[in-house]
């Protein structure tokens, strides 16, 4: 038997299986089994991943052998319970599975992994699950995982090192999360305009009333722009989102995160003893930022946490998961509606929910942020800044200063 008698049946696979119920599979495949002949059966097993039983079934009913009342897809009690109800955790192992090797585009509700659907399958029964490639494709598509092409999206080169920064990043989530650690996403949306400014995508009105908004995007001497700083809690599917009216600066997004400890995390977390901290590398949370560290060094004294930070590569910040995870949401919940002002803006960050519970909170920072503060090399020298073994400049701790 060779790949290319094989070749025409995988096609007609491809195109035809979505389209049919279950007797019509059972039946398709039985006359690809009748039309191959010898070793048709080992065939049609192997590229559809259906039961020998399935199809021996399939070829009893297109025989006449078994004969089922019209408008019947099986026979009445016949089949297993689905997987889904049967088996509690198989969802959670397959997420589980996905997440590391998650990748996609936070402007989409899609996501796409890079692991095979056979792979998926083979580390899913060693888990001890019963299941084959064909119904992991189905489940993840029930997810809303989707298979995709490349899109350009990465904003610079590669790093040589990027995957196995990833796989470290996810390990020391883990580590802390078994540990009842906080773990925290950090990142700054893109600046918006606030006043009667176009703001993409629609949203329902009555027909031929669309909001009118002004044809040029020059800032309002008044409102003028909001840097958004978001903190995702990757444990309780939450976010915080810290309105900023002045510049995005390292002070800024420490303060941010806070905030965000005060009125969520400490609630939360009462017992912590240690904070985790997932960035990009640049902007004002940047791991070559002085001023970012020196910031995080006076949250450690205060609070008396040890602050842990890993970086995500340089280019890679979309996999960051505050992207995915609040930042897409709020995008989609604003769609086509201006942000005509500082209220309005914190009030549709925090309307924003997800069918995965995501909740969002809000509230504006009206404090100044100036640019340009220089930290020395002494000022340096005196934090309490531990870089790991394993790319010391990416993933580092800042522990509190005794003397505080």
């Amino acid at each position: 038997m060779t790949t290319t008698n094989l070749d025409p049946i995988r096609t007609r696979f491809r195109f035809i299986w979505p389209h049919l119920d279950e007797k019509g599979r059972r039946l398709w495949v039985a006359s690809e089994v009748k039309a191959f002949g010898r070793g048709g059966l080992k065939a049609v097993h192997e590229i559809t991943g259906m039961a020998r039983s399935a199809i021996l079934r399939g070829i009893q009913e297109v025989t006449g052998d078994i004969p089922l009342p019209d408008g019947r897809l099986r026979r009445v009690g016949a089949g297993r319970k689905s997987l889904k109800t049967s088996n509690d955790t198989l969802i959670n192992d397959l997420k589980l599975l996905v997440e590391d090797n998650t990748m996609g585009d936070p402007e989409s509700p899609l996501l796409w992994t890079t692991k095979s659907l056979r792979t998926l399958a083979a580390a899913l029964q060693g888990k001890g699950h019963k299941i084959g490639h064909v119904t992991v494709g189905t489940l993840l598509s029930e997810q809303g995982y989707s298979l995709q092409g490349n899109k350009k999206t990465l904003e610079g080169d590669s790093h040589v090192d990027r995957d196995e920064q990833f796989q470290y990043i996810s390990e020391r989530v883990k580590a802390n999360q078994d540990l009842g650690q906080p773990v925290i996403s950090v990142d700054t949306r893109k600046k918006e305009l606030v006043g009667l400014f176009k703001n993409a995508g629609k949203s329902y009105r009555s027909k031929g009333d669309p909001v009118k908004v002004k044809r040029h995007d020059l800032a309002d001497k008044e409102l003028g722009e909001v840097s958004p700083y978001g903190v995702y809690d990757l444990q309780h599917n939450e976010g915080w989102v810290n309105v900023g009216i002045d510049h995005d600066t390292s002070a800024f997004a420490v303060e941010s995160i806070r905030r965000w400890w005060h009125v969520m995390g400490k609630q939360r977390y009462s017992n912590a003893t240690r904070l985790m901290i997932t960035a990009d590398s640049g902007g004002s949370n940047g791991s070559r930022v002085r001023l970012w560290k020196t910031e995080l060094q006076q949250l450690a004294n205060e609070t008396g946490m040890e602050i842990q930070v890993s970086h995500f590569p340089p280019g890679t910040s979309k996999w960051n998961k505050i992207e995915h995870r609040l930042f897409s949401a709020i995008n989609l919940n604003w769609l086509g509606r201006p942000l005509i002002s500082h209220e309005v803006t914190v009030n549709l960050i925090e309307a924003t929910k997800t069918r995965t519970g995501l909740k969002a909170r809000a509230t504006l920072d009206t404090n100044s942020s100036p640019g340009g503060i220089k930290i020395s090399d002494v000022e340096m020298k005196e934090l309490n800044h531990h870089p790991e073994s394993f790319h010391g400049e990416w993933n580092y701790s800042i522990t509190p200063q005794k003397y505080i």
